[in-house]
């Protein structure tokens, strides 16, 4: 048994020498190519610079993300009836937009309305990808306006990354204060801009720059300042990649017949570079890596659609711009869909997503709508006194005394009238004043006292009855409102 085993090892020895073998060579990056890639790693970990680009695309851009900003710069400054359109006041915890005032109790509809917000959101990822964050999104906005200001004082994007690794001179100590001088004012503009929305507009900025705001309102106004600053000026695409949460569930809304910015791989591959109107077997890319360079997040969109393409159209706009030099087709980067480029049909609007969200959409702006006209300019609260269920005046007259509470949540004073209904033969005191006017967005605390007069032969027995109290506006009867409360009598 001892001297087979040897002998078994040796013939699987053998047999194994006599197995056919392929040697396959695996092709290593050159030194070339691994600094590179080590440059690339590196560039990614600091703070990149992206080129701007002019085109088609990035006018239509830079004039939403222009109106953007002037919206919502301008937009506390507008006067509605002598006051400030859109105030959020919490000092008074009141909601001010236009002619409707919302208060604590009423802020569903508020939470309706960003509902409503998410769904049309969704409902346009589905059809055109991330447009939002391209065109709409205050960090693009922001972040492309402060590129610009640099791009103005520094030079192109060579002539910044040759800047950082300049020793400092006068010249670049001079290019960096005035930058970061128009950084901050354009921040602290911004900081004054959010807290518009909150305190009168008309004397924020006034009291920010000459140093008479209270400490509360300044703080809040530094700190978003501090946090445009830093945001726009350092952040930038890092606040897109790793902060926004958009970014990473967007690819459950996607489908085939979605569009995005996307490179046809058909046409392009495989690319190389060539002179013009130079005969090659290429493909149409020429492999002059503008798409990267003009790329706020910094990819390559050769590679493939990836969550960190935030469909702003910079590489189109620099890629048709290089097809034209060549003679070529535009759109070797442009908005396809998946379909589109594999030349099927496209569902559009009939995709099954399309449809669910548009079903959201006009679910939720059937109960906003619901909710609003449910709601009323007057508040009602009806509070008894809780010292004395009832008071006996004389032998056949039985008071009740009551508070009512009554909220006038519009901008204007308004005339109100207080009245019972009939069925108990309650009736209010004649020496009370049944129509009161309560101010604008006021509170009003009336005490209210209502009597009974029983007959004679009712037994001294404790008793209650329902009441209706009803406080209508004197201009508008339609506009009512109504509480129950309790009558106790003998």
């Amino acid at each position: 048994m001892n001297m087979s085993q040897p002998r078994q090892a040796e013939d699987t020895i053998v047999k194994a020498e006599r197995i056919p073998t392929t040697f396959i060579e695996v092709d290593k990056p050159s030194v070339t190519e691994a600094s590179q890639l080590e440059r690339n790693v590196k560039d990614k970990r600091k703070n990149r610079h992206f080129q701007l680009q002019k085109g088609l695309y990035q006018r239509w851009r830079t004039t939403i993300n222009a109106l953007v900003i002037m919206v919502f710069l301008l937009l506390p400054f507008v006067k509605y009836q002598g006051q400030q359109a859109i105030l959020f006041d919490l000092s008074q915890q009141q909601f001010r937009f236009f002619g409707v005032t919302l208060w604590p109790q009423d802020f569903t509809l508020m939470a309706w309305v960003f509902i409503i917000a998410a769904f049309l959101l969704f409902l346009a990822t589905v059809i055109w990808g991330r447009v939002w964050c391209g065109y709409l999104c205050p960090q693009t906005s922001f972040c492309f306006s402060f590129v610009w200001v640099e791009q103005q004082i520094e030079g192109n994007r060579n002539k910044r990354h040759a800047l950082d690794k300049a020793p400092w001179t006068l010249n670049k100590l001079i290019k960096r204060i005035a930058k970061h001088s128009i950084w901050g004012l354009m921040s602290l503009v911004t900081g004054c801009g959010f807290i518009a929305y909150f305190v009168p507009a008309t004397s924020l900025y006034m009291d920010i720059f000459t140093l008479n705001a209270s400490g509360l309102v300044t703080a809040w106004v530094w700190f978003f300042a501090v946090c445009t600053y830093l945001n726009a000026g350092f952040m930038r695409e890092k606040m897109c990649l790793h902060c926004c949460p958009y970014a990473r569930f967007q690819s459950a809304m996607f489908d085939s017949n979605t569009i995005t910015v996307t490179y046809d791989t058909k046409r392009g591959e495989s690319r190389g570079p060539r002179k013009r109107k130079q005969p090659t077997s290429l493909g149409d890319c020429v492999d002059c890596n503008l798409c990267v360079d003009v790329c706020p997040t910094g990819i390559d969109i050769r590679n493939g659609l990836q969550y960190e393409c935030i469909n702003c159209g910079a590489c189109v706009d620099a890629c048709n711009q290089t097809m034209i030099k060549f003679g070529y087709q535009p759109n070797l980067i442009g908005y396809f869909s998946e379909n589109k480029l594999l030349g099927k049909r496209s569902g559009g609007v009939k995709s099954w997503k399309f449809v669910g969200y548009a079903a959201g959409v006009l679910a939720m702006v059937l109960v906003f709508t619901l909710d609003a006209f449910s709601k009323t300019d007057i508040e009602l609260n009806v509070l008894r006194d809780r010292q004395h269920l009832y008071r006996e005046v004389s032998e056949y007259r039985i008071e009740n005394t009551y508070t009512l509470v009554i909220r006038n949540k519009t901008q204007q004073d308004k005339q109100y009238f207080i009245y019972l209904d009939k069925e108990n033969g309650l009736e209010i005191n004649r020496d009370i004043n049944v129509e009161v006017v309560v101010k604008a967005g006021e509170l009003l605390i009336y005490p209210v006292t209502l009597f009974h007069t029983r007959s004679g032969n009712e037994m001294d027995k404790l008793k209650r009855m329902s009441v209706m109290f009803n406080v209508t506006n004197v201009d508008e009867p339609r506009d009512s409102v109504a509480q129950q409360s309790q009558f106790f009598t003998l």
